[in-house]
Order: structure tokens, then C-alpha cells, then sequence
């Protein structure tokens, strides 16, 4: 029996869904695999039904967004791990075994992430594990560095939902994917939650995958993007930083968003970064993110004081990067 069900969200996939189910069905180990569909009408979902009646799919009649769809998947799951991925990839054969043996080596952690590796220049790394810093940033390790690099296992932050693995029961302890954030951040607020509780979140460079990115939402920067993000980084630190925590990062958030609000402007969408982020603070005053907000505990003191080390430690290193 699998050990591993892979869990797809698809919404106007298309032009990528046929190679990624196939390069799965090629791997040396055969998961069992969900597909949700967020209501798409450009033939993806008769495709797979067509080619891939193994394929279990989960259809919606509107397009709910990435949490809602991921988790309908992860529910409908029986096996131990469930691994998330995005319809515009390629895998790697090895992918699916790699990333099982990653968490078996390691039983505190709760994700493990694929090397992620450009589809269009393989050259190039597409993201090495998910970092998040005081300045608010959340940022993919060695974007846009060649493709041989990071070729350590390593703990990282979070893993990149596009690809990578979970242990599925630790989901009833921590949470599921927050529908509130619809899509974007989703994972760095997962695997927040999941260090606060003292997992692991992982990167394993011998699980490879190719990624064409932003298939869903069609370039790397756009107004839709900028919406969700900077409404959801809002969210993101209000949910998961206690009181405290959040005066401590102050003068570096306040900084943060600054050159993010800058960089927007140049590219013409200073005025979206701002609403978007009034609606953060604006979602942060609602009932429902109260009650979404991970309760402070002091047995999990110890992990609140990793973050703030891995918060002001991944500042320098984004900084060092530019």
C-alpha cells in the first residue's frame, strides 16, 4: 500500500497537468493521488479523468483557492504522508522516495521540501526551502542560483507547498492550511505554526522537482499577487508572533514593509501594496483571526525563542543576498 497520497490543486492547469501526473506514474514508488478542482474550464479536468481514471478527484463548482483545496485533499487522504503539488511541475523519479526517507530520518519533523529547479532553465534553481525574517520577508532559498547548488539536506522555516511533504496526523494537532489566506503564504504559516509546536520543517535536495511557476496567477509579479501577499504577511505576523515578539520585530517589520511598499511603487503597484495591506490589518480585527491566533504557552517558549534567533539570522542572510 502507498505510504504517500499526492494531493494536486488544479485550477486552468491544462497546459501543465498531463506531464505532471505522468512523470508521477513514473516514479520508482506509485502514491496514491488527489486531485481538487477549483471549478476550471479549460478541459484540464476531463483530461485527467480521460487519461488518469486512477487519478481520485475532488471537484469544486467555484474556485475556492489554494487552502480550501489543498485541505479538502489532505482530508480525504488515508495515508501517513500526504505530499502537496503544484499542477505546473515535473518530477524527478525519485521524488516521491526521497521525500518519504527524508521523514522517516527525521521524526520531529513535519514537512520536508523538494529542490525545486527551474522547468524552463534547468540551469537554474526555482527554490531551496522557505525562509521567513524579521523584516517581514518571506523569500525561497537560492532563487535563481544554479541548479547544483544547496545540495546538503538542511532545516529550513517552512517548505514551499508546490512541492513537499507532510506528516498528515500532525495536521490534527497543529491545524490545517488557513482558509483565510486563500493563497500565498499559506506554507510559511503552516510551518510558523509547526515550529511554535516544536516540529521540524525540512529541505531535501535528492527529492527534485522542475516548476514552471506562477501557472495559476501568470507572472512572477502582479497585482493579484501583491494583493494576497501583502494582506496575508500582515495577517501571518499577527497570527503566529505573540504580543511581545511582535514589539520586539517592530522597528524591523516597519522597515520591511517600507522597502516592500518602495519596490511596489517602482513597478507601478504602491497603491495596491497599501490597501492590501489596511486589509491585513483590516482581517486581524475579525472574530475568526482572533480565534485562529496560535495561543502563547510557555512549554513552547524554547521554540519562540529559536524563531526570534531564525528571524534575525535569516535578515542577514536575505541582505547578504542582494
Amino acid at each position: 500500500m502507498a505510504r504517500t497520497t499526492v494531493v494536486i490543486p488544479n485550477y486552468q492547469g491544462i497546459k501543465y497537468i498531463e506531464a505532471c501526473l505522468a512523470s508521477l506514474y513514473q516514479g520508482t514508488v506509485i502514491p496514491d493521488v488527489i486531485l481538487v478542482d477549483n471549478n476550471s474550464g479549460d478541459g484540464s479536468l476531463f483530461l485527467v479523468k480521460e487519461k488518469f481514471p486512477q487519478v481520485q478527484v475532488i471537484e469544486f463548482t467555484c474556485n475556492t483557492g489554494f487552502c480550501k483545496a489543498v485541505n479538502a485533499g489532505i482530508k480525504a487522504a488515508k495515508t501517513e504522508f500526504v505530499l502537496l503539488l503544484n499542477n505546473d511541475t515535473v518530477v524527478d523519479q525519485n521524488m516521491v522516495k526521497e521525500l518519504e526517507a527524508s521523514l522517516d530520518r527525521h521524526p520531529k519533523a513535519f514537512s520536508s521540501g523538494a529542490k525545486m529547479i527551474s522547468l524552463y532553465d534547468q540551469n537554474k534553481l526555482d527554490g531551496a526551502g522557505d525562509f521567513y525574517c524579521a523584516l517581514g520577508w518571506g523569500f525561497s532559498r537560492g532563487k535563481d542560483k544554479p541548479a547544483d547548488a544547496f545540495s546538503h539536506p538542511a532545516r529550513t522555516f517552512s517548505a514551499c507547498a508546490g512541492a513537499a511533504i507532510y506528516r498528515r496526523e500532525i495536521f490534527e494537532k497543529i491545524g490545517y492550511f488557513d482558509e483565510n489566506h486563500y493563497a500565498y503564504l499559506e506554507d510559511m504559516d503552516i510551518g510558523y505554526r509547526a515550529n511554535i509546536y516544536g516540529y521540524h520543517n525540512r529541505y531535501e535536495p535528492e527529492a527534485k522537482v522542475f516548476h514552471a511557476g506562477s501557472a495559476a496567477s501568470g507572472s512572477r509579479y502582479n497585482v493579484f499577487k501583491v494583493n494576497q501577499s501583502a494582506r496575508n504577511n500582515v495577517y501571518l505576523i499577527y497570527k503566529n508572533m505573540p504580543f511581545l515578539q511582535i514589539l520586539i520585530n517592530l522597528p524591523f517589520l516597519a522597515i520591511g514593509f517600507g522597502i516592500k511598499y518602495m519596490f511596489f511603487s517602482r513597478k507601478g503597484m504602491g497603491g495596491d501594496y497599501h490597501r492590501a495591506f489596511k486589509d491585513g490589518l483590516a482581517l486581524c480585527k475579525t472574530i475568526e483571526a482572533r480565534n485562529n491566533k496560535v495561543k502563547f504557552s510557555l512549554k513552547n517558549l524554547k521554540n519562540y525563542f529559536w524563531i526570534q534567533i531564525q528571524l534575525w539570522f535569516n535578515m542577514v542572510r536575505r541582505i547578504c543576498d542582494f
